[in-house]
């Protein structure tokens, strides 16, 4: 089922990014350059590098495994009943018990139902915002149905997503010279407006990238200005702010 390869995909990313941290670790990479060539945060990258990054997905072997693509089919042509479906795979080899079977129709029936109810209702687009953003390994069982059916009705949506996880991943790694073409495949999609928004102030945007200076000093001053006017509220003009700023340098 889409929700379960969701999943599965989702798993073997989160193998493949553990797998490439670990390696740069090994061969004495920094944490602040591993986390520029991978474009992932330093919390993940130490929490990888320390063992503390336990995936959720875990893989069970089932007698139904050699079955699945036999049982997919005959679900497809309209036999959904559990009894019948092990009768013939019975017949077929199969040595599993009726209840293994009965499960497997269970699960699929659910499946059904909560595509058909999540397609039915609409998400806010709110929750959308947030289902389609947030780690797959996060979700639960009725977002991760609610993720596949958005991905199959709004494909525009997932084009989004891995537009804006470029811009980020442009960011972390600081590759300045993908700016220009990003712009381009932006304007063109749903996040048209913030690729505007960028190429109308794409000299600032390019120093963010390369520049290794922060802001923090900046906002760290505007806010103590900030502060000082507000304890002066109804007591003075610019002169006396002025002269509190000045002398207290």
């Amino acid at each position: 089922m889409r929700t379960e390869r969701l999943q599965y995909e989702g798993y073997l990313r989160r193998e493949e990014t553990n797998a490439t941290i670990l390696a740069l670790s090994k061969s004495g990479t920094p944490i602040k350059q591993i986390v520029r060539q991978t474009g992932h945060s330093r919390k993940l990258v130490r929490q990888v590098i320390r063992g503390e990054r336990h995936d959720v997905f875990r893989t069970r072997q089932s007698l139904l495994d050699p079955h699945l693509p036999w049982l997919d089919d005959r679900w497809a042509s309209g036999c959904r009943n559990g009894a019948e479906l092990w009768r013939h795979l019975t017949a077929r080899g199969f040595r599993g018990s009726l209840r293994v079977v009965s499960e497997w129709a269970t699960r699929r029936r659910r499946a059904e139902k909560a595509d058909a109810q999540n397609l039915q209702r609409i998400p806010s687009a709110r929750t959308i915002a947030r289902l389609m953003t947030i780690g797959r390994d996060l979700l639960t069982k009725a977002e991760t149905v609610t993720v596949a059916a958005i991905e199959a009705g709004v494909p525009t949506l997932v084009e989004a997503r891995e537009t804006i996880a470029e811009f980020h991943l442009m960011i972390r790694r600081k590759a300045e010279a993908g700016l220009t073409p990003w712009i381009e495949r932006a304007r063109a999609s749903l996040v048209a407006s913030f690729a505007s928004g960028v190429a109308k102030d794409e000299a600032t945007v390019r120093a963010a990238i390369t520049s290794p200076w922060p802001n923090g000093q900046t906002e760290g001053q505007i806010t103590r200005l900030k502060l000082v006017r507000r304890q002066m509220y109804g007591r003075g003009k610019i002169d006396l702010l002025q002269a509190r700023l000045i002398g207290a340098e």
